[in-house]
């Protein structure tokens, strides 16, 4: 919202000398937000005054161009030039060359004297041009800032002015003033006026608000003199589209007349342009009060105005000149022959105000927040009218708004009133809000007094009355967004100070901090880190094709996905069942730029819908939901649990002296999987698998003990690294978080270690090709007993020396005991134990 200085001190005791930056400065203190400073001043310096064509001589050139010589005076005949300055004739008249031809002799216009500067940094000075010293310049409305029009210089005749001559032009056409911007929140629509924003000014400094709203005398009993019907068959929410329609008619208007220049200016200030006199006044309006109005041409209406929802395949030309098809939530002015207006958003073209209208209808009307809203965002039609409707507008200023323009059209167009007006709809319900006395202090922590707290609310416009144990507080018609004994709070806060309120750190209650999964998932994102993956975040966004790939092990099986219905992109337009297409997403854009040597993980949910989706209907607003209607929403979100994914590309370490990289392969994927579970404490079974995604033969599954699957590690599969672009034996890892921190014990508790000395014994095992070796590991756990500690693969041969169809595992077997130094026989006895069960169950043979 912009705010000129100007315009904002008729309202409030905004001092004199008081800047936009002073200005922001105290509305900061009750909850705006500066946005910025418009100052024309800043790129526009004198001397800049008004000056008349004493002679004009057109003179063809070469290029055949014509100029014209003129001579302009710049001060009152008979009077002397007080200006001074190289170019500056002290006899007033100074001789100008220009090139428009908009302007005869006699006429008034603007002159910009040799020392001005324009926007642009352009200085003005007397320079030699087309055989002439030109001392100065003729300026048109762009090259002073005031516009975008440049077919010809200003001529103040033909908007309306006949200032003297020597006039400041920056004075009189504003660009003396200036703007301050804030930002105001969605749920303080009031402060989108000068109104709104003059009353929290006298908020924050405590000076006296003349409330422009009180100055506007409505008639009484204003019934229906224009016919007026509000229906609506189709309520949003049981809300209807609109609950109060005023329509005044003023006759015999001249439309044609230039808008005043102090209006221009306070309008080109607040960021509105001039357009024409009816318009600019409804503009002006607007901008005062916070009520959108609108003015159609009387005598393009046919017949009486309903309000309605649209009809089916109804189209209307809007303003800006589009054919725009209606649906049936859209609410819309209409007369009998079909619709004139997008209410709430934008007017028809059909019943546009133009320089040959005379009769004026005038609307203002109060409009539901959520039509408007959706209306705005359907059709892509943002307004000024708009961005205030669906924040909320006071219901009371329909009248007042309505006959404001009313007034600006009797002075400054020369109508003539009709007595009778249309006032019609139903006031909404008055907000009474009970505030316990204690209430505001124990919420905010501060012991506000009673005067605080009635004053506050008085200052607010509330009616505040006394009632047994606190207030009874009814609720001003334009603060739509006070309706709890919080809200209230809120503003007492705001008002007394924020400044006022002690900055003190809350105590946090004993036994309590973070959660057992989310303690399990930060140690688990931290082993990662320190293995040195390094954590990324992709988008949950995924093809189609991605989520049958990585979404399913078995090629062809059939994926349940959920399917965005507005993707940012159409080919994205899916959720993700895996983290790995993400991880590929962002492994790809770090090669193309140079990076090829990654380990990526990533902590995130994957979205697995099993049944339908969502619900049939959206619950009303305004009613908590019963149990059922909350237990159906949530039945209709996908199962959404949290997998931890891991990619790596190229080598383990970068090439450097004494270091020779080594290629990631699908035991480091496997052994990443693995550190997820180690962290957890959750013992996890490995064995040769199957996914499409996967290499055929190096591929890793993991599960509980009891079966259940984890996930899968290993090297992706060629092909689809290959239409991937993917560098060769990329390898990858994704196993189900949720499974594991629900596998995990509540603490992970070390075992003790024995101080006594390890025993170590290898054993190599002849196996038939196919058997895991998991399998056979399990087995030498079971057959050693209770001195085994550890025991783990560390080679597998085919080869020369093992039978066809066989291989050899050999594994590291370590004991110890807790109470002693185990001999070597103790130590081969329960190697020979291992081996026997191996044997015994597998047909394992020792090399």
């Amino acid at each position: 919202m912009r705010i000129p200085l100007s315009w904002l001190r008729e309202y409030t005791e905004l001092p004199a000398d008081a800047s936009s930056e002073d200005l922001m400065a105290d509305l900061v203190r009750v909850g705006f937000e500066e946005e910025d400073v418009h100052r024309p001043a800043d790129s526009i310096s004198g001397p800049v005054v008004v000056g008349q064509v004493l002679s004009l001589v057109k003179e063809p050139q070469s290029n055949g161009k014509t100029i014209n010589w003129c001579q302009v005076r710049v001060v009152p005949e008979g009077r002397e030039q007080t200006l001074e300055g190289k170019g500056i004739e002290p006899s007033g008249i100074q001789g100008i060359v220009c090139g428009a031809h908009n302007f005869v002799e006699g006429d008034k216009v603007v002159v910009t004297l040799p020392g001005a500067v324009l926007p642009g940094d352009f200085h003005i000075s007397p320079r030699k041009t087309y055989g002439h010293v030109s001392a100065g310049m003729i300026a048109s409305a762009r090259e002073l800032g005031l516009g975008d029009e440049h077919d010809g210089i200003i001529v103040l005749s033909t908007l309306g002015l006949d200032p003297e001559l020597g006039t400041d032009a920056l004075e009189l056409f504003g660009l003396n003033d200036e703007a301050a911007e804030i930002n105001v929140t969605p749920d303080r629509s009031y402060a989108f006026s000068l109104r709104g924003v003059a009353r929290e000014y006298a908020h924050a400094t405590g000076t006296p608000f003349t409330d422009p709203a009180s100055t506007v005398v409505v008639p009484a009993g204003l019934g229906d003199g224009f016919p007026v019907t509000l229906s609506d068959d189709a309520p949003i929410y049981g809300v209807p589209g609109c609950d109060r329609f005023v329509a005044r008619v003023v006759r015999g208007v001249d439309a044609s007349r230039p808008t005043p220049q102090w209006m221009v200016s306070r309008l080109r200030l607040a960021g509105v342009r001039s357009i024409s006199l009816p318009v600019d006044i409804s503009n002006y309006v607007m901008l005062e009060l916070g009520q959108p109005n609108h003015c159609y041409d009387l005598a393009t209406l046919d017949g009486g105005i309903t309000v309605r929802r649209a009809l089916p395949g109804e189209r209307i030309l809007t303003l800006d000149d589009k054919d725009r098809e209606l649906v049936l939530e859209d609410l819309v002015i209409a007369d009998d022959s079909g619709a004139i207006g997008i209410a709430g958003v934008m007017g028809g073209a059909r019943t546009e105000v133009s320089d040959a209208t005379t009769d004026i209808l005038v609307e203002a009307a109060h409009f539901d927040t959520i039509t408007v809203a959706r209306s705005r965002r359907r059709h892509k039609l943002p307004s000024e009218a708009s961005k205030r409707f669906e924040r909320g507008v006071d219901w009371a200023l329909a009248p007042i708004a309505a006959q404001r323009v009313v007034d600006l059209l009797v002075e400054l167009a020369g109508g003539t009133v009709d007595d009778a007006g249309t006032d019609v709809g139903t006031a909404p319900e008055i907000v009474r809000i009970f505030l316990p006395a204690g209430f505001a202090a124990a919420r905010i922590g501060v012991d506000y007094s009673t005067e605080q707290i009635v004053g506050s609310l008085g200052d607010l416009g509330a009616a505040v009355e006394d009632a047994e144990g606190g207030w009874n507080v009814t609720v001003p018609s334009w603060r739509n967004d006070l309706e709890t004994k919080e809200d209230l709070s809120e503003e007492i806060a705001r008002l007394v100070g924020y400044d006022t309120i002690p900055a003190t750190l809350p105590v946090a209650p004993p036994g309590r901090g973070l959660s057992r999964v989310q303690q399990q998932r930060r140690r688990v994102l931290q082993a990662l880190a320190d293995a040195g993956l390094v954590e990324v975040l992709a988008y949950p966004f995924v093809t189609k094709t991605s989520n049958d790939v990585f979404g399913t092990p078995e090629p062809g099986a059939a994926v349940q996905a959920v399917k965005l219905a507005n993707p940012l992109s159409e080919e994205f337009g899916w959720l993700r069942t895996s983290l790995l297409p993400g991880l590929v997403e962002v492994a790809k854009r770090n090669i193309s730029r140079g990076f090829r040597d990654l380990a990526l993980y990533e902590a995130g949910l994957v979205f697995l819908p099993s049944g339908e989706l969502g619900t049939a209907s959206i619950p009303p607003l305004g009613a908590k939901p019963s149990e059922d209607v909350l237990d159906s929403l949530y039945n209709g979100i996908p199962a959404q649990p949290l997998h931890i994914g891991g990619l790596l590309v190229g080598k383990d370490s970068p090439a450097a002296p004494g270091n020779s990289p080594r290629a990631w392969d699908w035991a480091d994927a496997l052994d990443a999987a693995r550190l997820v579970a180690d962290v957890l404490g959750v013992e996890v079974t490995v064995e040769q698998g199957a996914h499409q995604a996967f290499h055929p033969g190096r591929a890793a599954v993991l599960r509980l003990r009891g079966g259940e699957l984890v996930g899968y590690a290993g090297e992706l599969h060629p092909k689809l690294l290959a239409s991937l672009d993917l560098p060769a034996r990329t390898v990858a890892f994704e196993v189900d978080g949720d499974i594991l921190f629900q596998a995990a014990a509540d603490v992970v508790v070390a075992k003790d270690m024995s101080t006594y000395p390890v025993a170590t014994q290898d054993v190599a095992l002849i196996v038939d090709g196919g058997l895991p070796a998991a399998q056979v590991q399990d087995a030498l756990r079971e057959g050693a007993g209770e001195l085994l500690e550890d025991v783990a693969l560390f080679d597998v041969y085919e080869g020369t020396g093992i039978p066809e169809g066989k291989k050899s595992l050999a594994f590291g077997l370590r004991f110890r005991a807790e109470d002693r130094t185990l001999t070597a026989d103790e130590a081969s006895e329960a190697r020979a134990a291992a081996v026997a069960v191996a044997a015994e169950r597998f047909g394992a043979v020792q090399r």
